[in-house]
C-alpha cells in the first residue's frame, strides 16, 4: 500500500497567538532565524500585534523562559530560537542536550507547544547553511497551535 504524500496544510493564523524566545548569544545567526519565522508567521495571517518576543542570555535559558511565558499570557504556542555551535569542549553536549530536554519537558507539563528552532551545528558554515529552519519551525508551531 502506498501512502499518498500530502503537502503541508496552509494554517490561518489570524487568531493564534505565537511566543518567540531567542538567546543574545551567537546573535548574527538567531536574528536571521528569527526574520525567516517572522516571514513564516505572516505568511499564514499572524498578526503582527500576536506575536511577541523574549530574549535571553542563551539556550540554557530557553526553558525557563518558556515556562514563565506560558504562565504569564498563555501563547498558543511558542518557537525557540538560536544557535549552538560546536568548540572545543564537551560544553557543547551538555548546552544542547540540556536545553532539548527542558524544552520537552515544559511543552508536555504546560501542555504549549514549543518548537526547537536552535541550530546545533558544527561550526558557523554549517548555521548559516541551516537559516531556513527558522521558517519551518515557525510552521511546525502553526501546525501544533491548531492541534
Amino acid at each position: 500500500m502506498k501512502i499518498q504524500e500530502t503537502q503541508t496544510p496552509e494554517i490561518n493564523g489570524e487568531n493564534l497567538k505565537i511566543a518567540i524566545v531567542l538567546p543574545y548569544f551567537n546573535e548574527r545567526i538567531g536574528l536571521q532565524l528569527l526574520e525567516e519565522a517572522k516571514k513564516e508567521l505572516a505568511k499564514n495571517k499572524v498578526q503582527k500585534e500576536n506575536i511577541s518576543l523574549t530574549r535571553v542570555a542563551g539556550a540554557l535559558e530557553i526553558p525557563f523562559a518558556c515556562k514563565k511565558i506560558i504562565e504569564k499570557s498563555a501563547p498558543d504556542a511558542i518557537i525557540t530560537l538560536g544557535a549552538v555551535i560546536k568548540g572545543e569542549t564537551s560544553h557543547y553536549d551538555l548546552v544542547t542536550e540540556k536545553t532539548y530536554e527542558g524544552i520537552m519537558q515544559i511543552q508536555l507539563e504546560k501542555n504549549t507547544p514549543i518548537t526547537f528552532g536552535v541550530l546545533t551545528c558544527e561550526d558557523e558554515t554549517q548555521a548559516k547553511a541551516r537559516i531556513p529552519k527558522g521558517a519551518e519551525v515557525a510552521k511546525a508551531a502553526l501546525i501544533q497551535a491548531t492541534i
